[in-house]
């Protein structure tokens, strides 16, 4: 019976051997890939974290808690529309009184097609991540093709593009000679980019002028306006909730009053349902009736927000809020008015104050003016969101971007911008002092970016969604001709303040459109000088190079190699210091990144120069904590790496024995080493002899531990912050024009905006720039 057992035991320890030796061979797979294939850049973007932006799981119960704030902060503008639209329409009377039906067809049509149909049910859905705006479009269209200025055929960029296999059809042969023609043109990229950056700057426009229109006067609308910018820094989901009771009871009095009237003075006006209406209008006015479509065109004033402030929200929330609550309202109030108009025609230049009710007008009155406040919300709140997505793709200075929910990554601040806009906001209402002439600017801004954002989705019909060649046709003609029209009308009152969203454009352009461009010649120059493997050889045998003790952490952009500042700084200073960290601070779009899961290193070679590269990975509910607290946290790191690659090198040199069946006591120390942690959470310790605690002796478990105590000494010696302090300049046989845009425009915003010390809290009595000039 012994024999039985001892003959079990033999059995079960063979089995053992044999799954440890399989195990070992899969590391072995692992260990391999990890030498061949540089992944840094890949799993710099990967949490092991659930829910990235905009693909959150949906609820009711979060779809609803957004759809109430978006309430106050997207339909503030198109809500109180209601106020002026009859009065900037029929500026010189009214003549007949069936215009005041075509009016009401026309702005009943105007809304359920362009604000309804066009944004609600089709736009929403081209959305990137969650993002909307603009700039959304144009990255969405990045992600599909290689149309960006900035290289994004990279590694990295693969793992976000949505590139996969898919049925050949006409629409699929369709959409690849379209992204070739566009990959293959430098003259379709660069007007892509302008297209995109114009409207951005149109809706950033819209954020300057919208809060102006108010019916107070000056001195009280700029006190207004200081109040209102004020309030910001508390972010979306706190002014959300103080903001949409508001709103929504003034919906609900616009409906009720409109309501109210309708069946008070003539029901018959809802014959503006029929279309037919709106030929009459042409027919009677003619070139007059043209030029009353600016003054309709005002009713959908703030639609874009819907898209621009997406990221706040979401495309339920922003369905559910439109459909139930803003569009009914809406309609009522035009229909209630007009029917007011049909019995008084002679009160149009005050049709909706003059049409509450007596009891109701007091109320309604202080309602009106607290919405007429809140109207410029929303597109304060898209400024934000577009500023914001334009960081993330080199075409804005940097700004501090404050994260003001936990729960919503779009939700966002930037306190540099909202100060920007609200003096903007305050010169603006001093010198136009009145609302006609502001709105006949906000007009042009509003419509130009409808017409933008028309074509570039039609280009995303053709190429990423692939839908149907008539749809799309469908979807071109009707929404491009019916906005041209309103563009056409609207430009007519060009020199009466319309200029003014284009002088804005033009300027918001230039600063774009140069810092893009700056931003990325200096990234070719960063990829085309990257520091060489041959370069770090001779380094490592070069004499002449005495190294310091201590740690010395060189901050780049770039994820991937070693930027040109180290061999810069090596040639003039031949002395680096003992451990090296090349680190990169990347955001990752999630609320938090576990602390286990910051720091990512790889280490260069030749390894026994001690250099590595390292990612700190934030989320943008974390916070850079104060720098002894991040040394600590890095060098802990730093020192678990060294004992995960000791045993991965390990493995390497087991290989052989391991094919053959053999076993060894490396073999066992490296299970050792790779045992888990305690319920401290503490990686087991090892003698400087080089053995568990167990007494198992292993070469590179001594290496490892002689390793990590080198690395500690070093911290203890000292950390040095070494920052790339770069000069971007134009070569000497450049233009006087690139002269000028790189050497004065450029360098004037990158000193005037956030430095790279303020973001990264990096203490001064430490930090030691390093100068290097750029020629691009």
């Amino acid at each position: 019976m012994a024999e039985k057992v001892v003959s079990l035991k033999e059995e079960e320890t063979e089995e053992a051997k044999e799954i440890t030796n399989q195990q070992l061979k899969e590391r072995k797979v692992s260990w391999a890939k990890l030498r061949r294939v540089d992944s840094l850049n890949l799993e710099a973007g990967r949490v092991s974290m659930n829910g990235r932006h905009g693909s959150q799981v949906n609820n009711w119960h979060r779809t609803l808690s957004l759809a109430f704030q978006s309430i106050g902060i997207v339909y503030g503008d198109i809500g109180t529309s209601p106020l002026y639209v009859y009065a900037s329409t029929f500026t010189d009377g009214i003549d007949n009184n069936d215009d005041i039906i075509g009016a009401l067809s026309l702005i009943i049509y105007t809304i359920a097609l362009l604000p309804l149909l066009k944004y609600v049910f089709i736009v929403l859905w081209a959305n990137d991540n969650g993002d909307g705006g603009t700039f959304a479009l144009y990255s969405l269209m990045c992600r599909h093709a290689k149309v960006s200025l900035t290289p994004n055929n990279q590694p990295e960029d693969r793992e976000l593009s949505n590139y996969k296999l898919e049925t050949p059809s006409n629409e699929l042969k369709r959409s690849q000679t379209i992204k070739k023609k566009l990959e293959n043109s430098k003259i379709a990229k660069y007007s892509l980019f302008l297209v995109t950056i114009m409207g951005t700057s149109m809706v950033i426009g819209d954020g300057v002028l919208t809060p102006c229109i108010s019916d107070t006067v000056v001195g009280i609308s700029i006190v207004i306006l200081i109040i209102l910018f004020s309030a910001q820094r508390f972010g979306t989901d706190k002014v959300g909730f103080t903001f949409a009771p508001i709103i929504l009871v003034w919906f609900l009095f616009i409906g009720g009053i409109g309501l109210y009237n309708l069946f008070k003075h003539d029901v018959g006006v809802l014959r503006a349902f029929n279309p037919k209406y709106i030929i009459d209008f042409f027919r009677r006015n003619g070139k007059r009736g043209w030029i009353s479509l600016g003054g309709i065109f005002l009713c959908i004033t703030g639609t874009e927000a819907m898209f621009a402030d997406l990221g706040h929200f979401s495309v339920k929330a922003i369905q559910v809020s439109f459909s139930c609550i803003t569009f009914p309202a809406l309609v009522l109030a035009y229909s209630g008015q007009a029917a007011f108009l049909r019995k008084f025609p002679g009160k149009v230049d005050q049709t909706f104050y003059d049409s509450i009710p007596d009891p109701l007008y007091w109320p309604t009155f202080v309602v009106a003016v607290a919405a007429a406040i809140i109207a410029s919300q929303a597109m304060i709140s898209g400024a934000f969101s577009i500023i914001s997505q334009s960081l993330s793709l080199g075409c804005f200075p940097r700004v501090k971007v404050v994260h003001t929910s936990a729960k919503y990554e779009g939700q966002v601040y930037i306190p540099e911008i909202n100060y920007i806009l609200m003096v903007a906001c305050v010169i603006v209402t001093a010198a136009f002092k009145t609302t006609e002439k502001i709105g006949n600017a906000y007009g042009i801004a509003v419509v130009s970016v409808m017409v933008i954002t028309t074509c570039l989705l039609t280009l995303i019909m053709l190429v990423i969604w692939k839908t149907s060649i008539w749809l799309i046709g469908l979807f071109f003609v009707v929404f491009f001709c019916v906005e041209v029209v309103y563009a056409s009308a609207v430009m007519y009152k060009f020199v009466q303040g319309g200029f003014l969203p284009l002088v804005f454009s033009f300027f918001l352009m230039v600063i774009m459109g140069i810092w893009h461009y700056v931003h990325h010649q200096r990234y070719m120059f960063e990829l085309k000088n990257k520091v060489s493997s041959e370069y770090m050889k001779q380094l490592a045998s070069n004499p002449n190079i005495n190294r310091v003790p201590g740690i010395g952490l060189l901050y780049s952009e770039l994820v991937q190699g070693i930027p040109p500042i180290f061999s810069h700084f090596v040639n003039n200073i031949p002395s680096i210091h003992s451990v090296i960290v090349i680190v990169s601070v990347k955001p990752i779009p999630f609320s938090k990144v576990a602390l286990e899961e910051r720091f990512l290193f790889r280490q260069l070679e030749p390894r026994d120069y001690r250099i590595f590269r390292c990612v700190a990975r934030y989320g943008y509910n974390d916070r850079m904590g104060e720098p002894k607290e991040f040394e600590e946290q890095l060098v802990e790191h730093l020192k678990e790496f060294i004992r995960h690659e000791h045993f991965a090198h390990e493995g390497e040199i087991t290989n052989e024995a391991v094919s053959t069946g053999q076993s060894s006591n490396a073999e066992e120390s490296a299970e050792r080493v790779n045992q888990p942690r305690g319920s401290s959470g503490r990686i087991l310790s090892f003698n400087t002899a080089g053995s568990t605690s167990n007494g198992i002796v292993s070469a590179p478990v001594k290496g490892a531990v002689e390793e990590m105590q080198f690395v500690q000494e070093a911290m203890e010696k000292g950390i040095v912050y070494l920052l790339g302090q770069t000069e971007v300049v134009a070569e000497a046989n450049s233009s006087l024009f690139k002269r000028i845009v790189v050497n004065h425009v450029y360098s004037f915003l990158r000193k005037n905006f956030r430095q790279g010390e303020q973001v990264m809290r990096i203490p001064r009595s430490r930090l030691l720039r390093v100068g290097m000039t750029y020629e691009i």
